[in-house]
């Protein structure tokens, strides 16, 4: 039994598709704790297999076609849910975010802002897809991910752990992303390439075929990797014990926020301490070594 009913008031799609506002005819609490009472006027649905269990739809929201919000969805604000696309569990989608074709949003997931997730794609766990991002294909979303910004997500690719992709990133093909790794800025992650650990990856930096990136790694700038071989990870093992990387395809260093030449970084070193400089010259010496025994 459903704990709605459909009223007479009606509006129409811009594709003629006639909705009817629900009412809510019994008292219940979702698993939010968001509490439904009777008489509660809600959103829009075309019919009653878009609505069940102790799901509600409210505001503006509108789901129609052949989509189902059930269990203990919410979808509020101006969302829309359409064509086979399923929202359950205690997944959320509200503000104007889209969900369409055959995706799926369940568990805790949260789809929100102008966002948009179709395609035969999966936001689920405690994931949340917001601003202008977009998760398509066959993409996978989960664990305490977030996708943000104007970033995609399509294709085959998987984004998991505690990931963040924001800005303009974009995450495809086979790829994938997972632990605390940070992609943003106008990075690409493409191929069958796997990001992971505390790596960064921002500025215009493209990580792609097999390549695997993970650690401490930071990769900025317009670098791009395609094998282990495209980059190495140093330790600052005589002072501040953080990370820094050299990428072999623009022969650049980043070094927390210092980013340039290997000269540049001997120079800034040097300003900073003697010790400091005599250090960071023995790797860069050390890379230039290895550059000419290739």
């Amino acid at each position: 039994m459903n704990n709605y009913k459909l009223s007479d008031e009606t509006k129409t799609t811009p594709c003629g598709t006639v909705l009817h506002r629900v009412v809510a005819t019994t008292t219940f609490t979702l698993a939010s704790g968001i509490t439904i009472n009777a008489g509660d006027l809600g959103g829009w649905i075309e019919k009653e297999s878009n609505l069940s269990d102790n799901a509600w739809v409210s505001d503006n929201a509108q789901v129609y076609g052949d989509a189902r919000v059930s269990g203990d969805a919410l979808v509020f604000g101006n969302a829309l849910v359409t064509s086979d696309a399923w929202v359950y569990g205690n997944a959320q989608v509200f503000g104007n975010a889209q969900v369409y074709g055959n995706a799926l949003v369940y568990d805790n997931a949260m789809i929100y802002g102008n966002a948009q997730v179709y395609g035969k794609s999966r936001v689920y766990s405690n994931a949340e897809v917001y601003n202008g991002a977009k998760v398509s294909g066959n993409a996978k979303i989960s664990g305490n991910t977030t996708v943000s910004g104007d970033a995609e997500v399509y294709g085959n690719a998987q984004v998991s752990g505690d990931a963040f992709v924001s800005g303009d990133a974009q995450v495809y093909g086979y790829a994938k992303v997972g632990g605390d790794t940070l992609v943003y800025g106008k990075a690409k992650v493409s191929g069958d390439a796997m990001v992971c650990g505390n790596a960064r990856v921002y500025g215009d930096a493209e990580i792609s075929g097999n390549a695997l990136v993970y650690g401490d790694t930071l990769v900025r700038g317009d670098a791009q990797i395609m094998h282990v071989s495209d980059y190495m990870v140093f330790k600052n093992n005589w002072s501040s014990g953080r990370y820094f990387t050299w990428t072999k395809s623009n022969d650049m260093w980043t070094v927390g926020c210092f980013y340039g030449t290997g000269d540049e970084l001997i120079e800034k070193a040097y300003a900073d301490s003697e010790n400091s400089g005599k250090h960071y010259e023995a790797y860069v010496k050390f890379v230039e070594t290895l550059k000419n025994m290739e």
